[in-house]
């Protein structure tokens, strides 16, 4: 009984931290993504990793879908890479959610809410920008506001 009253009580500490900031480690997850592949954060060390927590349902979302897929076309060859979580929402509406607004990058649910428990996300949209070094250059809570501001935080990460 004390074991779990310690994990709950940890649960609650961790959940009251925030999400995870700038500096640090960013948490290594793999995503199934919609077409059943698999994408492993470990296999992505070494370069830009811009991970976008969003759902369908989420009007927010939707004010920086094209603009992420810009960004995505803009830097895909250029060792920046590109993962969307798709939180707490139904297979069906986020598949017509990424089709309607063109999403290519590999996007996939958040299983069980694992991602988003590791980056400690308070909501959607957010992005985490991770660096090659592996942490977490910028952080987005809220909709970017442009295609400028993504590419201001690729940049950042990228070190220049």
């Amino acid at each position: 009984m004390l074991g779990l009253l310690g994990l709950v009580g940890f649960g609650q500490l961790r959940a009251q931290q925030g999400p995870v900031g700038i500096g640090s480690r960013a948490p290594e997850f793999i995503l199934t993504t919609f077409d059943g592949s698999q994408v492993s954060t470990a296999d992505l060390k070494g370069q830009v990793v811009v991970v976008n927590f969003w759902a369908s349902w989420c009007k927010p979302c939707e004010q920086e879908a094209r603009e992420l897929e810009l960004a995505y076309q803009t830097y895909k060859d250029q060792g920046v890479a590109f993962l969307g979580v798709d939180y707490v929402d139904i297979e069906r509406e986020a598949l017509a959610y990424l089709d309607r607004f063109g999403i290519s990058y590999p996007n996939g649910p958040d299983l069980g809410t694992r991602i988003s428990q590791a980056f400690r996300t308070q909501g959607v949209p957010e992005t985490y920008v991770i660096g090659p070094d592996g942490r977490i250059a910028a952080v987005q809570i809220g909709p970017y506001p442009s295609f400028e501001a993504i590419a201001a935080h690729i940049e950042l990460a990228r070190g220049k």
